[in-house]
């Protein structure tokens, strides 16, 4: 059903280049669209590139940090026993669903899921809801182990802890299979770049497939002038919301003077004294041009224009 890969003695980096070579649990929710924080472009974007990115953040951190915390706490709540598991599972009949789960649930056919969710969140957690992308998470790594029920536990900083438990649904893991499967075979084996979301993961994957331009090279552009269209018509709305927000701005700056701060029930501004030393490039490249000739630095890109014919 599945092949386990031992991870004792990998470290952070080798372990994520084993993530690398399979689609996990926190992708699925990506790749199905319903993740507000990742998209299948990003997760393609992994995938494929040659190194691997160390991810850190505070919500990572402490999310790592209260891992325990959580399980000990749905013990306390449920009386299930759960223990970790030094192991990355990989499902063999479909080889690139990969899991690496929190805990699993001694003397029952499950596993448990930790999180920790910020308070301003708490109500993706109510009424006994549980944030979509989770669900995927959970149903793709019963997909992988074949374990019938999988329980997501919560603590809800400053608020509360919760749980939930979910059950093996034939339909909706064999529509995620489907999902994950397509993704893998049409995008990331063959180096395929799924369509454009608008992500700045988007543009670092086109910078990196089309980094330099052939010179004089020019196609015909088809099906794109009602978009184009568009285009313009969202620079001219961008132009006119900016123009607002810097004439707010001002307002706020007339008011406040000479002052630092300023508050009210609902908001503090600070408009603050900062210093800040640049060299001067072109005194430099004037003055001093065996300087600038040894320590400048040519970058390259592409630059995107667009004007009417």
């Amino acid at each position: 059903m599945y092949e386990k890969i031992s991870l004792a003695g990998v470290d952070n980096t080798e372990w994520l280049r084993l993530r690398k070579t399979g689609i996990g649990g926190s992708d699925a929710g990506a790749i199905c669209g319903v993740n507000p924080y990742s998209s299948a472009m990003k997760v393609f974007r992994e995938k494929t590139r040659e190194d691997v990115e160390e991810k850190d953040s505070e919500a990572i951190r402490i999310g790592h940090d209260l891992e325990d915390y959580v399980a000990q706490r749905f013990t306390e709540a449920t009386g299930l026993k759960v223990r970790k598991s030094n192991f990355m599972y990989r499902s063999k009949e479909h080889p690139f669903m990969i899991a690496d789960v929190d805990r699993l649930v001694i003397g029952e056919d499950a596993g448990l899921e930790c999180k920790t969710a910020s308070a301003y969140n708490a109500d993706k957690w109510a009424d006994g809801n549980i944030p979509l992308h989770y669900i995927m998470q959970c149903y793709h790594y019963m997909a992988v182990t074949g374990k019938k029920v999988w329980y997501i536990a919560a603590v809800i900083l400053g608020r509360e802890f919760t749980f939930r438990k979910l059950e093996w649904d034939d339909e909706l893991i064999r529509g995620l299979v489907t999902v994950e499967e397509e993704f893998w075979n049409n995008h990331i084996i063959p180096g395929i770049i799924p369509p454009p979301d608008g992500s700045k993961a988007c543009d670092e994957v086109l910078e990196q497939y089309f980094h330099t331009a052939k010179k004089a090279r020019a196609i015909k552009l088809t099906g794109f002038d009602e978009k184009l269209r568009r285009r313009e018509e969202i620079l001219g709305f961008i132009a006119e919301l900016q123009a607002e927000q810097k004439q707010i701005e001002q307002e706020v700056k007339l008011f406040m003077k000479d002052n630092e701060l300023a508050d009210s029930e609902c908001f503090r501004v600070s408009w603050k004294n900062i210093d800040s030393t640049k060299l001067d490039s072109q005194r430099i490249r004037e003055e001093r041009p065996e300087l600038y000739t040894d320590y400048g630095k040519v970058s390259h890109y592409r630059r995107f224009e667009v004007k009417a014919a």
